[in-house]
């Protein structure tokens, strides 16, 4: 499973060569359609659809996780509290991950803290 942070949204919503192969090389590992947790939103879009087209354009070929299961969120608030670090929306991305799931991020920093203590995440940094 590949889940995409907002930096990861951003990137992959260009349009051009090398998001092209990038797309290509999930596409042929299995990894498309990627999840985007909805909260992801909050940080990719800005309502503004001149400066949104080609984030919903690539949203529309994602799966959209829309709810927050409460063991879910539970997995989180654990994770975040463990690293010390991290904001919410990185731990359910993280938690989402999980078991041996991929989050692709511009930032692996705070991501990489919380995968140290989850259940075999990696963190793929674009």
């Amino acid at each position: 499973m590949l889940i995409l942070d907002s930096g990861a949204v951003s990137f992959l919503a260009g349009r051009n060569r090398d998001v092209a192969a990038t797309i290509r090389v999930f596409v042929r590992d299995g990894l498309w359609p990627p999840v985007v947790p909805s909260v992801v939103l909050s940080e990719s879009l800005t309502g503004r659809q001149d400066h949104d087209v080609n984030v919903n354009r690539l949203l529309r070929t994602c799966e959209i996780a829309e709810s927050l299961p409460e063991g879910l969120a539970r997995r989180a608030g654990a994770l975040r509290f463990r690293a010390g670090r991290g904001s919410a929306v990185d731990a359910i991305l993280v938690a989402s991950a999980e078991p041996a799931g991929t989050v692709l991020t511009g930032d692996a920093k705070d991501l990489s803290a919380l995968a140290s203590h989850s259940d075999r995440v990696k963190i793929q940094e674009i």
